[in-house]
């Protein structure tokens, strides 16, 4: 299919990728492409399996068959070394924030870089980088506080602070605005958009939410049955004829 990434190069490839939990067949010979600079949406219903495809690719969880690519690696084939080393280029946001109730703010965005010295080396001091991921998300002043002075769409933009300390060229979003009122919804999608302006990261958003997939998408895929059944922008398929496709974008 061509659209206006295509010329660009893939940052994740799946290819025929195939995971079952006894006989339930959640993933049925799924195909993306990923491509450097572009937002990616994938819309399907619950339990269709957007977050163990998401969780296939970062290692999670194993897929019985099929090929994961990574910036040019076949993650079937990498060591544990070569693993860590992608996963600080590929930040993922999970659902519900996910942040660390007993540590501050502070040592929630600390956490990752004391993780991966590798690529950061020793840092004696991780106040700037703390500040300048922070105030990417407008919340310098939250920097001493604790997870349960925070609220839920103020812990979304501290995970997501946490997440882009790691300077990622991929992010992975699963359910950004799930638990959020529609107000706060629109703030974390609007952030999302400018980070991506900000640092041309490419990025994955497993979604329900149609409003987000219509702000934020520059392509997507609808995932039914196990496959990526239908693939466009957001008006192509809101413009579909197929009832499947339909489904998913009638209000």
């Amino acid at each position: 299919m061509n659209h206006r990434f295509s010329d660009k190069k893939p940052v994740i490839v799946i290819q025929n990728l195939y995971k079952a939990f006894g006989n339930n067949k959640v993933l049925d010979g799924f195909n993306m492409e990923l491509y450097d600079g572009e937002t990616l949406v994938i819309m399907g219903k619950s339990g269709s399996g957007k977050s163990v495809m998401i969780k296939c690719l970062i290692g999670l969880e194993t897929h019985d068959d099929g090929q994961i690519t990574i910036m040019d690696k076949n993650l079937d084939t990498m060591d544990e070394a070569t693993l860590n080393e992608i996963r600080t280029e590929v930040g993922f946001l999970f659902q519900g924030s996910a942040l660390y109730d007993s540590m501050s703010v502070r040592e929630n965005l600390e956490f990752p870089l004391r993780r991966h010295v590798k690529k950061f080396g020793e840092i004696n001091d991780a106040t700037p980088l703390v500040m300048e991921a922070l105030d990417s998300v407008g919340l310098g002043h939250t920097i001493e506080l604790m997870p349960e002075e925070l609220s839920g769409g103020m812990k979304r933009r501290i995970a997501l602070a946490r997440t882009l300390i790691l300077k990622p060229k991929i992010i992975l979003y699963d359910e950004p605005t799930t638990g959020l009122d529609p107000i706060t919804s629109k703030e974390i999608v609007i952030l999302m958009k400018s980070i991506q302006e900000k640092y041309k990261t490419s990025s994955i958003v497993i979604t329900h939410d149609v409003d987000c997939a219509r702000f934020i998408a520059d392509r997507m895929i609808l995932l039914v049955d196990g496959i990526n059944y239908a693939e466009g922008t957001f008006e192509e398929l809101d413009n579909s004829s197929d009832p499947k496709v339909k489904a998913f974008f009638k209000s």
